[in-house]
């Protein structure tokens, strides 16, 4: 079970209603320099998808989906994890091109989540995906994406603090480049959260990259599903968290899968029977076309920037209620 922490002397910094406020101009703001800086464009995006699709996403393999019969198609329905393959195909469908993208506000359910500061039932995210080019297949095009979403981050955070004087979070523009390989050689003896904790505490703002492959010590330093993101092409944005004083992800992004590293992972992780799905049929054919993409977490970066130490401050949930009553005296204030 996850357990809760609770910062000493910590109080939310903003009332409630000055939170909603918050998060209101946080999401239009960095959705502005989101859209700009990446060349996306909004479009809609489903809350469910037919589970024989494939488009679901797999998450470590573990999970359960929600799912749900349609009596009148017939068909069985799942609430997406997260729209990784779902953009992709969009991508193609859409008729987007080279350089430009998509983005949308992604809902998901989550139902095996371990509820703690981070992590709640519901998920919600702006999902986006760009088209690239086989030569943009590379790690300078993978960190240069990265910065650009650091920089809109960062820019966001300066405008929100002069429009809430109360908020003070300080944010890093310089991003610390790392492999999961890299990190492991410099904390054999810790655990992979407690050296992301490490590292963002030394660095602040950090890519951990190459995230879903085995590294030497014969596991991976976090799961990784093994059909949307190319595993030595991938990685995690993490931030150091001064509330809670650990490394906070905002996004899980990389370029995804060609044909080629698709059939190395889905060998890998011992999954061969989803190449006959229709997403999986379709990119090995060829008719997919190359990207990069990610998640960027909107509840997250809420509490990141408005300095919250409770997800349940900056989003509407169902908590345990032991919870619920520590948090209540301790001055935090869930939704």
């Amino acid at each position: 079970m996850a357990e809760l922490r609770i910062p000493s002397g910590y109080r939310s910094m903003l009332s409630i209603y000055d939170t909603q406020r918050a998060i209101e101009y946080i999401k239009h703001i960095f959705q502005h320099y989101m859209k700009t800086k990446m060349n996306l464009k909004r479009v809609s995006a489903p809350l469910f998808v037919e589970e024989n699709s494939g488009l679901n996403d797999n998450l470590n393999g573990y999970e359960r989906p929600v799912s749900f019969d349609i009596p009148d198609i017939p068909a069985e329905a799942q609430v997406v994890h997260s729209l990784a393959k779902w953009k992709r195909l969009a991508l193609k469908r859409y008729d987007f091109y080279e350089g430009n993208g998509l983005y949308t506000d992604m809902n998901a359910i989550r139902r095996d989540e371990e509820l703690d500061n981070l992590h709640s039932v519901y998920v919600d995210q702006w999902d986006w995906e760009r088209v690239i080019t086989a030569q943009d297949r590379n790690l300078d095009y993978l960190k240069n994406t990265v910065r650009t979403i650091v920089d809109a981050i960062c820019d966001t955070n300066e405008l929100l603090k002069e429009e809430f004087p109360l908020l003070h979070v300080k944010l890093d523009r310089n991003v610390f480049f790392i492999t999961t390989q890299e990190l492991e050689d410099m904390y054999p003896d810790k655990t992979p959260h407690e050296r992301e904790d490490l590292i963002t505490k030394e660095h602040h703002t950090v890519f951990l990259m190459q995230i879903g492959d085995k590294l030497k010590s014969g596991k991976p330093h976090d799961g990784r599903a093994p059909d949307y993101d190319d595993w030595q092409l991938n990685g995690d944005i993490l931030f150091y968290n001064e509330v809670l004083d650990s490394a906070f992800e905002i996004s899980s992004m990389g370029i995804r899968v060609d044909k080629d590293s698709m059939l190395s992972q889905l060998k890998k992780a011992g999954c061969m029977e989803r190449k006959d799905l229709m997403f999986h049929k379709m990119l090995l054919n060829g008719e997919l076309p190359l990207t990069i993409g990610g998640g960027i977490g909107q509840s997250r970066l809420c509490m990141l920037l408005m300095h919250c130490a409770h997800i349940g401050e900056v989003q509407a949930g169902i908590w345990k209620q032991e919870d619920i009553d520590l948090c209540e005296q301790n001055g935090i204030h869930l939704l």
